[in-house]
């Protein structure tokens, strides 16, 4: 396994859970507890920026889920409503009836469910570069083309070897949209060398397999329809995604009781990194309120 990355005030637990052993980076103190998500293809430490500029109001949680950074990788579980379930099992044991949240990517989508499934579990909700539940497919069908490098990535055998070889997953954080100079050599090896671990890389692959061929088409067939968002919501969005385009961010206003977006010119996908400053302005502003 590899080495666990420092970051200045951040330690380290594990806690038993639904049988796996769930890796939770912990910041700041006190009763105002915040859990962050994490994306495609990070761990926590897509958080090291938030977590500190966090941590001197809140305590500050970034769990890894299941199959990435230092959580067990098992064969199975990607569907994102269990990866929800991982996620409640974790506060559960944690003893956290209530946190803020923010999600990024997969950790945004799960974000969403948590929120329509477990309301009284989350007082607030960032979400960071991910579409929401309602999809429009009028909308997603000409954007289809973006995610073509998701059928590489569930490909058999292929997928799995781009994430064992490193080179693929340094390439998909560079082309996240915008200049990618942002990044740093370090933190590109920390995301690629451990998704290159073979029981992670299976994971990676199992997160965009179970997604593609089980749950996308019930998701544009309304799975979510009948859904309400009642915890107020606050999307932050880079326009320059590469993956994800603005206009299936349309169509949420029906099913939202408080959720505004905010559009982050000259920003592609990975925002938290890109602009850590920026999102820990929103956040700390938001969970004040």
């Amino acid at each position: 396994m590899t080495a666990m990355p420092a970051v200045d005030g951040v330690t380290h637990r594990w806690v038993e859970a639904r049988g796996l052993r769930f890796h939770v980076a912990e910041a700041g103190s006190g009763d105002d507890p915040v859990l962050l998500l994490h994306g495609w293809p990070q761990h926590w430490y897509e958080w090291r920026n938030l977590m500190p500029a966090l941590a001197d109001g809140h305590r500050v949680l970034a769990m890894d889920l299941r199959g990435f950074g230092w959580t067990d990788a098992p064969h199975d579980g990607y569907e994102k409503e269990n990866l929800a379930t991982d996620v409640l099992a974790v506060l559960d044991e944690l003893g956290l009836e209530r946190v803020k949240l923010v999600g990024h990517d997969w950790g945004g989508w799960i974000g969403f469910l948590l929120c329509l499934r477990a309301p009284e579990r989350f007082d607030r909700y960032l979400a960071l570069n991910i579409p929401h539940p309602w999809i429009r497919v009028r909308k997603a069908l000409p954007h289809s083309w973006r995610l073509l490098y998701q059928a590489f990535v569930l490909a058999p055998w292929i997928g799995y070897l781009a994430h064992r070889r490193k080179r693929f997953v340094r390439m998909a954080l560079r082309a996240g949209g915008a200049d990618p100079r942002f990044w740093d050599e370090r933190a590109l090896s920390i995301f690629a060398d451990n998704l290159a671990e073979p029981s992670r890389a299976k994971a990676a692959v199992q997160m965009y397999r179970v997604f593609n061929l089980r749950e996308l088409v019930p998701v544009l067939r309304g799975r979510y329809a009948g859904k309400r968002l009642t915890v107020p919501t606050r999307m932050l969005f880079g326009t320059d995604d590469a993956a994800i385009h603005t206009d299936l961010l349309d169509g949420y206003e029906d099913h939202a009781d408080d959720m505004e977006i905010e559009f982050v010119a000259g920003c592609g996908h990975f925002i938290a990194d890109q602009r850590p400053d920026l999102v820990a302005e929103r956040a700390r502003a938001f969970f004040a309120g």
